[in-house]
């Protein structure tokens, strides 16, 4: 690989919603982290987990079990809560990416706001860096969040890509050009600022190999999608695909790099 072609991408899988599903019914199926064990097999490099102020998907002990049984990775998206800085501090993950949290959405509807809330998450970020844990900010692809996140002191971001996905969903063409257009500024904005750049939230096959592109992307985060699948064609098959596409996406960047 040339010094100027694009970086490999690391696919995380999120096990959120095989945690969803067991908790349907109570009980300990299906087990989310034999679902984490499945995606690495097939690829994946590692697993991110939700673990929510209400618990309604990802338990502690799930979290618990993530972080003592698999080898690969473990990305903890959590609030910037007390509660939650103290379980990141006493599990100490590989990652944690910092999110917006709100009791009554179905899912993370929107991006961090890093920008007014630079005060309260920069302690956060620093103690979650002096115990040698790699951070995130889940922001929107927008200049001032990006630059709010330099200041708070956090050294990746996570680009929220659901409002693409859902104007794609929804054939809003226009919109999507829009959102796609942002997206791709703000990998390149967030890059030259020195940050590594993630990206997640309502990727598909098709969408993932698109942000696979973008030359300074090199982390995806994505669940939802690969469980949903998963209930069609098991957990190693969507993954092994994810990697497909991504790699597609990778390809093209590098011929254009």
């Amino acid at each position: 690989m040339s010094a100027s072609a694009p970086r490999p991408i690391r696919l995380g899988v999120n096990v959120d919603h095989v945690a969803t599903l067991r908790n349907a019914r109570g009980g300990r199926l299906p087990d989310p982290v034999r679902a984490a064990r499945a995606a690495i097999a097939a690829g994946a490099d590692g697993i991110t987990a939700h673990l929510r102020e209400d618990r309604r998907h990802i338990t502690d002990e799930d979290v618990r079990r993530l972080r003592k049984e698999i080898a690969a990775p473990l990305n903890f998206e959590m609030a910037a809560t007390e509660e939650m800085l103290a379980i990141a501090l006493e599990l100490k993950p590989h990652a944690a990416c910092l999110v917006p949290e709100r009791r009554t959405e179905r899912t993370t509807e929107g991006g961090l706001d890093a920008a007014g809330q630079c005060n309260a998450l920069a302690p956060v970020v620093a103690r979650l860096k002096g115990a040698g844990i790699r951070v995130s900010l889940f922001i929107a692809a927008d200049p001032r969040q990006i630059e709010a996140t330099t200041r708070i002191g956090a050294p990746a971001i996570e680009i929220h890509t659901g409002a693409w996905c859902e104007a794609l969903t929804q054939a809003h063409a226009a919109e999507a050009a829009t959102e796609w257009e942002r997206i791709r500024a703000g990998a390149q904005a967030a890059h030259a600022a020195g940050l590594e750049v993630h990206a997640g939230h309502g990727l598909d096959y098709e969408t993932a190999e698109a942000v696979a592109r973008l030359p300074e992307v090199v982390e995806l985060n994505i669940g939802h999608f690969l469980v949903s699948e998963a209930l069609f064609s098991g957990f190693d098959s969507v993954v092994r695909q994810m990697r497909a596409a991504i790699a597609r996406g990778r390809v093209r960047a590098e011929r254009a790099a």
